[in-house]
């Protein structure tokens, strides 16, 4: 399902149009938030592969921050490379586990990393503080570009029920419609979300060498 059949859906199952409101909130902008929101929903509650990447950068020397891409919104690994290309995975802790085993930020003490915590939504904290120049390679979850912009999307092509049922029930929330009908969308859009993360959380995963991620159980 593209953008141009899911606002068709999202019109038809509402039989609403969606008229421009007060303050020139056209029809395009309400169901486009319609559908971000949705779609802000499923990509925080899910972790799917097709929501991952993974970029490379590098560690500065006597900086004991890493920053964060642009995009992130959680992690799945993040490890150090050596100069003979060989990957050191960091083990994830509090700040305050980082700052309590590392304290003395003196050059003396700098080392290759071991652990990596998140400081805040920009940036890793480090443990202990970086002795050289290390290559990087960060795992994460992230946004990806909306069916709004896109036009298409994974959802779309692979899981739009999840998508449709979840912009109709923040358009019913909009519409302020009755609870039966709030009531239908929220249980089509639960079993939906139930079905992508039986995908997701256990089906569609490989084997990881750490524990600590979600698992659901396969049923």
């Amino acid at each position: 399902m593209n953008y141009t059949q899911l606002t068709a859906a999202i019109k038809g199952f509402a039989e609403n149009d969606f008229p421009a409101t007060v303050g020139s909130f056209t029809s395009a902008e309400q169901i486009a938030r319609f559908v971000q929101l949705a779609e802000q929903s499923i990509f925080n509650t899910v972790q799917m592969p097709a929501f991952r990447k993974n970029v490379t950068g590098s560690m500065t020397s006597g900086n004991k921050y890493l920053q964060t891409p642009s995009d992130w919104l959680a992690t799945f690994s993040l490890a150090v490379i050596n100069t003979s290309n060989e990957y050191h995975y960091l083990l994830n802790k509090d700040v305050n586990f980082i700052r309590e085993s590392y304290p003395d930020t003196d050059a003396a003490f700098y080392a290759k990393p071991e652990y990596y915590a998140v400081f805040d939504n920009n940036s890793f904290i480090l443990g202990p503080t970086p002795n050289a120049n290390y290559a990087t390679e960060l795992h994460y979850f992230y946004y990806p570009q909306s069916i709004v912009t896109a036009g298409t999307s994974w959802l779309g092509d692979n899981f739009d029920s999840a998508l449709l049922y979840g912009a109709l029930l923040e358009a019913a929330n909009f519409m302020k419609s009755d609870a039966d009908v709030v009531n239908v969308y929220k249980e089509r859009y639960g079993r939906a979300m139930a079905e992508l993360k039986q995908l997701g959380d256990a089906k569609d995963r490989q084997d990881s060498y750490r524990s600590g991620q979600v698992r659901y159980p396969v049923k």
